[in-house]
């Protein structure tokens, strides 16, 4: 097993307090594996962790690119690989937290992507995107991959580009691509520990409050600044649950009860899709928060389990 701890849950699960809880008592750092919090200037939407609640405790892959840059999960991996190995290298155990089932699973697996070069073809496939619309586009993905055509909506113009650009760059398609790093072994050996509650009720209760807790912090302000800076609202950032429905309420288009109410009501279903992933890995040890339960209960059962402690 590789000096790896993989903290994993849904959202309001308690994962970053123990992830730093865990890397303060194993000499360790943290990578995060969440696909927003990645960006700059989006801190209170994104529950990004405060200076004080990283406790002194490294974080990395927070803060590393801007609104409006396009990312990937293949970015994503190629960037946290290199911290991954640095920490690894340098004595320490990396503790991987977050929510975001695909980056953290392909970081695991040490899964390669089809290259991203800028030789132009991505930009002429958009230009035709522009000019005709997506269904050009979607009918030669019928025909030179369609397995991909099949699961791709033609809304998902960005998928459709992006497998077109894939097979256009390598002469391979991305169903095919994907298939040969499947096949390879995992990378990493880590011990993969899962936060949840015994009582959904809680979980959901726990949603329902930092959505409150947001907004006292200050999201609305949040959100003004980074649409006066010129970031587009159709970026995947802003597009993220809490931005996107507060935009539509500072558009007028609903009131702001109503797109509170819409926040949590995303957020939990979110939690269950986040649930729904996680629960597929075989490997994982679920950690159950008990009603009455406190936080130092929790990590005391889940410390008792987990190998790279030394129990007398």
């Amino acid at each position: 097993m590789d000096n790896i701890i993989c903290v994993v849950g849904p959202t309001a699960s308690g994962k970053t307090a123990f992830a730093v809880r865990l890397a303060q008592s194993l000499d360790g750092e943290v990578i995060s594996c969440d696909s927003m919090q990645i960006y700059r200037r989006m801190d209170i939407g994104t529950a990004k962790p405060s200076v004080e609640e990283m406790c002194g405790i490294p974080h990395h892959m927070i803060d590393i690119v801007e609104p409006d840059d396009d990312f990937s999960v293949g970015k994503y991996v190629q960037m946290a690989d290199k911290v991954l190995q640095d920490v690894l290298s340098r004595g320490k155990t990396a503790v991987i937290c977050g929510g975001t089932g695909l980056y953290v699973d392909s970081l695991i697996a040490g899964r390669s992507f089809a290259p991203y070069p800028s030789t132009g073809k991505r930009a002429a496939l958009e230009k035709t995107v522009a000019e005709e619309g997506i269904e050009p586009l979607l009918q030669r993905l019928r025909e030179v991959d369609p397995d991909s055509a099949a699961r791709l909506h033609a809304s998902d113009e960005k998928r459709i580009i992006r497998a077109l650009e894939v097979y256009d760059e390598t002469g391979k398609t991305i169903t095919w691509h994907n298939e040969q790093t499947k096949e390879q072994p995992p990378r990493y050996t880590p011990y993969w520990l899962g936060l949840d509650f015994a009582e959904r009720s809680v979980l959901y209760s726990r949603i329902d409050r930092r959505v409150d807790l947001m907004l006292e912090a200050g999201l609305l302000d949040e959100i003004r600044m980074l649409a006066a800076s010129g970031i587009p609202e159709s970026c995947t950032a802003m597009q993220a649950i809490g931005y996107k429905e507060y935009l539509a309420a500072l558009r007028g288009e609903v009131s702001f009860d109503e797109a509170t109410a819409l926040v949590k009501q995303r957020s939990r279903n979110y939690a269950k899709r986040q649930l729904t992933w996680f629960r597929r890995n075989r490997d994982m040890h679920w950690l159950l928060q008990q009603p009455g339960q406190d936080f130092d209960g929790v990590f005391r059962a889940a410390c008792h389990d987990i190998p790279f402690f030394a129990h007398g």
